[in-house]
């Protein structure tokens, strides 16, 4: 079976993996290698080597990005959060981690609830491309999102625009908060982030199967789990069958 899925996922000879370093559930640069690290690039290589091909990460800053090199035919596979939009152009499996997206704002903000955001004369930082920025697009009527180049920019770019709130995933906002003092995380998250693998539906059927009973296996046997923790990542659950 992994013989006749190579010619579909690695046309080349190579399976690419396009990997998002501006979410640091799923990745980030190793500080002594400077090599890219995490969960995402382990279930790659696991699924490079059930293929039997060489892997060639192509690593890249945002969501955005990962997005546009599956789409653009300038990688084999991703690692993104499921949304009706990239859907159009990419087959999703089901998820293997779930995240969650929270609001930030400054200490003497008067916004306490999630409630409070959706409101005009707010503005609200994300980043660009990212499944939240998707999902916020979607979900706020009266807000202004202020579109920040990449996720890990977020807070810098609220800060430096004088935005009213920073949305993210927790880790990063927590990350960032804490370097810049003055701020707060809401109590109560607004989405909860389903991070899939995905392929090109242009691929077909057969491979979106087969990655998905992939995921489906690596999430079973704890191999997801014992990523997560292997890279010291908290706050991240592995997503149940039916997630």
């Amino acid at each position: 079976m992994a013989s006749a899925m190579v010619s579909i996922f690695a046309p080349a000879g190579m399976l690419r993996a396009s990997i998002n370093l501006g979410n640091p559930v799923l990745a980030d640069l190793d500080a002594r290698t400077g090599e890219p690290v995490g969960v995402s690039v382990d279930l790659a290589i696991e699924l490079a080597k059930r293929l039997g091909v060489p892997l060639q990460l192509v690593a890249v800053g945002s969501a955005g990005a990962s997005v546009e090199n599956v789409e653009q035919g300038k990688a084999d596979i991703g690692f993104f959060a499921v949304d009706p939009k990239r859907g159009q152009e990419i087959s999703f499996t089901g998820p293997y981690v779930l995240i969650e997206g929270f609001y930030a704002v400054r200490e003497d903000s008067p916004i306490t609830a999630n409630e409070q955001v959706d409101q005009l004369g707010i503005t609200v930082a994300v980043g660009q491309g990212s499944a939240y920025d998707l999902f916020l697009t979607r979900e706020l009527h009266c807000a202004t999102i202020v579109r920040i180049p990449t996720s890990p920019a977020v807070v810098q770019g609220f800060l430096d625009q004088h935005l009213t709130v920073a949305a993210g995933v927790r880790q990063q906002l927590e990350k960032d908060a804490a370097k810049a003092g003055g701020l707060r995380i809401l109590d109560q998250r607004f989405m909860v982030i389903r991070q899939a693998m995905g392929v090109p539906k242009a691929r077909g059927n057969e491979a979106a199967v087969y990655l998905s009973k992939f995921v489906e296996d690596m999430k079973a046997s704890g191999f997801v789990a014992a990523s997560l923790a292997r890279h010291h990542i908290e706050g991240a659950l592995v997503a149940k069958e039916n997630d």
